[in-house]
């Protein structure tokens, strides 16, 4: 019998949404199909201005960005199953990670919130809905984040191997997975992925990102630059830990270098290359017995990123495609099985990575048409 199972993410490099069609019979992770659903312009402004720092927003334009959101994560389920030809009946759970709009897990009311209605993506599917998951984690004084690390300990882990998992969003995540599990598994973000870059072009060349980093490349990698922007007290921070835009924003940037005379390129550059060296001194510091890195998320498609951290670190370092996942699908995979987790009453969370106290369930649950 097929165990069929939707993930949604949209991540904060605020491209759009990514949805994979799992199938996880006999606890196989079978990818079915996957679709991508690209936001407007209009979309990823309003998302973009939600999470600017300290920006005064109304809760009129927050309500009405939450439920469109819920209808364009409906609309991308819909697509999938029409392009793979599954009917909705046959899907047991759609796990939607919603766009994180603000990530705080450190202040002295913690909290994290993902917008995308789930009421309205249950009620537009007909399909049982799993989302806000890191609420609880934090409930339990855990970060919230980050929570693909136990899926990639479940389809990633090698019994004689030492491996260091490398997602590159708009944040970079590690997940540290030692040969035999002879220690426990631990992961978090070491900074910025894509994000830096991804402001720093769109404020000075009108591109949404640096294809290719073809960008960086024509400039020169300031290394007194890269040493003060990583004085910065989160890298020093000892995991558990977690961050997001909000924190490492082009308002951080503008901070940063406000004193400073540098051309535009050198500044892409030198972000680039701060990607590159945080999570190579992460894996060095946290994993030194890495014997293979896998990388995964929408940083593998910066070819010249990719080259700084091979530069960097003395293993083979490779894209998740050849271990059985492309490096594009991974997150939204892992949430079709978080989704799984949820439904089958198992924890989703693992202490060790996000800090929490103790694991636990993840997620509110949106009953589909079968509740009706």
């Amino acid at each position: 019998m097929s165990e069929l199972y939707v993930g949604l993410m949209s991540g904060t490099s605020l491209d759009g949404i990514d949805a994979s069609l799992i199938d996880f019979e006999n606890h196989k992770t079978q990818l079915i199909a996957f679709d991508y659903l690209p936001f407007s312009f209009d979309i990823r402004n309003a998302i973009q201005r939600l999470n600017e720092p300290e920006t005064l927003i109304s809760l009129k334009d927050y309500g009405a960005l939450d439920t469109r959101l819920g209808h364009l994560f409906a609309e991308a389920v819909n697509s999938l199953l029409a392009k793979a030809q599954v009917p909705a009946s046959s899907v047991l759970a759609i796990g939607s990670h919603g766009q994180t709009i603000y990530h705080a897990p450190d202040i002295q009311f913690p909290f994290s919130l993902q917008i995308g209605d789930p009421n309205i993506i249950a009620e537009k599917t007909g399909i049982t809905t799993v989302a806000d998951f890191r609420r609880r984690d934090i409930a339990v004084n855990g970060q919230g984040a980050p929570l693909v690390p136990a899926f990639h300990k479940a389809v990633f882990n090698h019994p004689t191997e030492h491996r260091c998992i490398v997602n590159i969003g708009g944040i970079a995540n590690i997940t540290v997975l030692p040969a035999y599990q002879s220690s426990k598994v631990i992961g978090f973000d070491t900074g910025p992925g894509n994000t830096l870059m991804d402001l720093w072009i769109n404020q000075h060349r009108n591109l949404a990102y640096d294809e290719n980093g073809d960008w960086a490349r024509t400039g020169k990698i300031n290394y007194d630059l890269v040493s003060y922007l990583k004085q910065d007290a989160y890298f020093s921070a000892l995991p558990p830990k977690s961050t997001g835009k909000e924190y490492f924003s082009l308002s951080w940037l503008n901070e940063k270098i406000k004193s400073a005379n540098y051309k535009a390129e050198d500044i892409q550059a030198s972000l680039c290359f701060l990607t590159a060296i945080t999570i190579c001194e992460a894996i060095q510091k946290y994993a030194p017995l890495t014997e293979r890195v896998l990388i995964c998320g929408g940083g593998i498609h910066n070819v010249y990123l990719l080259e700084l951290i091979r530069q960097n670190l003395n293993c083979p370092v490779n894209s998740t495609e050849p271990y059985g996942i492309h490096p594009d699908h991974v997150e939204a995979i892992a949430f079709a099985w978080l989704a799984r987790q949820t439904l089958n009453h198992q924890p989703g969370n693992l202490k060790e990575v996000t800090g929490a106290n103790k694991a636990v369930i993840l997620g509110g649950l949106y009953r589909g048409n079968e509740a009706v």
